[in-house]
């Protein structure tokens, strides 16, 4: 399984800080954002990783990061020239997946969890073999479900719908930034159309999988935080800080 870190936008909701840098760049405590999901990848035994960022600060992020070797991975990236939204940026690393399944993190996610045990099972189940598609998005409960893409669940916990940025929330689950995607991904996305906002909805992508009963939730056990504003930049700095100690 390969991975991929998709660190677009333009992170209005932290400016001034993001008119001079992007805000996957910002310290987390005391690390840089973007160290986090890498770690995520890496501590689920991911080597091989695509990092897709915008075209203003690639070049900060290659100084940064450099080739991998001091996260004990292999980096490869890729500009995305526009903001066309995250599904897009997905389809950028159609050639670096390489046929493989790949797992994808948004760059401001901060996951505590260690998912080796799911990635692994992830990518050896072939138990699907009568589904073309298979698909697992990581879900975890929230307080206030109107900010997020939203997943309603039976009694199974089986996925039954995804709602994005709902009035009137299903549940409680958000969609966090974290997915798993077989090898078919970029097939379906070639088949997706603009959102009013004019991009590819990684919302439209999932829900296509769900149509094709190929999509499963996984509850997340841990803290998630979601660092895109200051609020939670400062609540995440806090919660590692604690646990560091």
């Amino acid at each position: 399984m390969r991975g991929v870190v998709l660190c677009g936008g333009k992170g209005t909701r932290l400016l001034p800080f993001t008119k001079v840098t992007n805000k996957h760049l910002a310290l987390v405590y005391d690390k840089p954002m973007i160290y986090y999901p890498i770690q995520t990848l890496t501590e689920a035994g991911i080597k091989d990783i695509m990092i897709i960022t915008g075209k203003e600060h690639a070049g900060d992020f290659i100084e940064l990061l450099g080739d991998g070797s001091n996260f004990n991975a292999n980096f490869t990236y890729r500009v995305q020239d526009e903001a066309g939204g995250i599904a897009d940026a997905l389809s950028l690393c159609e050639d670096f997946a390489n046929k493989e399944k790949i797992a994808v993190i948004l760059g401001d996610n901060i996951f505590i969890d260690n998912f080796s045990g799911i990635f692994n099972k992830f990518e050896k189940d072939d138990s699907v073999r009568g589904n073309p598609l298979k698909a697992m998005v990581f879900v975890k409960q929230v307080e206030d479900p109107q900010r997020f893409g939203i997943v309603e669940l039976d009694e199974d916990l089986k996925v039954v719908s995804i709602e994005e940025k709902p009035v009137e929330p299903k549940s409680n689950y958000a969609q966090t930034g974290l997915y798993l995607y077989d090898e078919m991904v970029f097939r379906l996305i070639k088949t997706l159309k603009p959102s009013d906002r004019g991009e590819l909805e990684i919302t439209d992508l999932n829900n296509l999988y769900l149509d094709g009963k190929g999509l499963e939730a996984q509850i997340i056990g841990g803290e998630w935080f979601d660092t895109g504003t200051f609020n939670s930049l400062a609540r995440a700095g806090l919660h590692i800080k604690t646990i560091n100690k």
